[in-house]
């Protein structure tokens, strides 16, 4: 899905991606198993006080990665809650899960990246910080950092179809891995152990 990868499209995905992260971080820290959920090193002590699209649209401005980085960080978000169900994504982790998952997805799609000091001066943290933050993360993954084309794809297809809707939340369908309390549109699931993709939902 090349309209997604080009650099005119980029603000109507970060807005899209803002929203449902807002809707996801709202829900969940509205969820009564909330007390539940575990603390990790992505968790603030208090809520930024930056939106989350502001932060997005920071990271963006700032850290010059390519635009396929965006959806890649979408789908490492989407692993990562898929195998961490009780670290959801709440108002407390989203900001550093975001810049964590777009650092993550920089040095593993591009030439050129900036180091983990650049990425916490952009992000607001220290680089002592942003160096847990990153390798919490990539044991959180499993280190399953690699993305077919076809689950590129079908990330894009999915993303580009909800961009496309005027409401493009239904919190009456189906659930989803970032906070299974949380009802929200329809997706897949990949499954790159094999040269066969299956349906699955999408954790964002």
């Amino acid at each position: 899905m090349a309209e997604l990868e080009d650099p005119n499209e980029m603000p109507k995905l970060i807005a899209f991606l803002s929203s449902l992260l807002k809707r996801v971080a709202e829900s969940n820290d509205h969820n009564q198993q909330l007390l539940h959920q575990k603390i990790s090193v992505f968790h603030g002590l208090t809520r930024p006080t930056i939106s989350i699209q502001n932060y997005l649209e920071r990271i963006f401005k700032y850290a010059n990665c390519s635009s396929s980085c965006f959806i890649v960080a979408y789908v490492y978000l989407d692993r990562f809650t898929q195998r961490q169900p009780s670290l959801p994504i709440n108002s407390f982790n989203v900001h550093r899960l975001l810049i964590t998952s777009v650092m993550v997805a920089a040095k593993f799609m591009d030439d050129m990246y900036y180091n983990n000091a650049y990425y916490a001066k952009v992000g607001g943290i220290t680089t002592i910080e942003m160096n847990f933050l990153e390798l919490d993360f990539l044991f959180g993954l499993g280190f399953h950092l690699n993305v077919t084309p076809g689950t590129f794809q079908a990330y894009c297809a999915h993303l580009q179809k909800e961009m496309m809707l005027i409401q493009p939340l239904n919190f009456t369908d189906s659930s989803l891995s970032l906070g299974k309390s949380l009802k929200a549109h329809l997706c897949f699931n990949e499954d790159e152990s094999s040269s066969h993709q299956n349906q699955q939902q999408l954790a964002v």
